[in-house]
């Protein structure tokens, strides 16, 4: 597995080994002791997690405080761009953000720390999205960051189309507003 940090050393992009031919592909998605011997990280996941959605569909950008999770996501089929904004008060990369393309073709997966904002763009047809998440859904202390806070600067690849979000995303909260994450 290749594993390469995004702007914040914490994100981590994994490349895992794909074996194709003209039959198809394998390619293992997760093995505990290869996850953590490349990325130094001794990580539990209790939920695992499936969403499928349209192309222009934007989902974000959450976060849980208290109870934060970190999240290994990866898209199996389509293609979304995906987002992690640092929500960690004392960090001095607080409110700044990094993306990748994430889709069933590049295999990629994104390792996303507790104390991040997570969000992404359908940029195909339809995709399907998957995470393991290391603590459990908890609604009562889910929090929504407005998706195009003009403080965050997001630069989502929307090519003109205006993107598809939840009533609860619509009602995110600019980043000064929001309830940083205290390590």
């Amino acid at each position: 597995m290749k594993v390469t940090p995004t702007i914040f050393p914490d994100v981590l992009l994994l490349e895992p080994k794909v074996f194709g031919d003209t039959r198809g592909f394998f390619l293992e998605s997760f093995n505990a002791r290869n996850f953590r011997e490349a990325t130094g990280l001794d990580v539990e996941f209790v939920q695992d997690n499936h969403s499928r959605s349209g192309r222009g569909v934007l989902r974000g950008l959450h976060f849980q405080n208290p109870k934060p999770q970190g999240k290994l996501v990866r898209v199996t089929q389509g293609a979304v761009f995906d987002v992690a904004v640092d929500m960690r008060k004392d960090s001095p990369n607080f409110g700044k953000w990094d993306g990748v393309e994430l889709s069933g073709e590049n295999h990629r997966q994104l390792w996303i720390p507790a104390g991040f904002a997570h969000g992404f763009l359908v940029l195909s047809d339809s995709a399907d999205f998957l995470y393991k998440t290391t603590d459990y859904y908890a609604p009562e202390h889910e929090h929504c960051v407005k998706w195009d806070d003009p403080e965050i600067g997001i630069v989502w690849p929307l090519d003109g189309i205006e993107p598809k979000v939840s009533g609860k995303d619509a009602q995110g909260k600019a980043l000064k507003e929001a309830l940083p994450y205290h390590e």
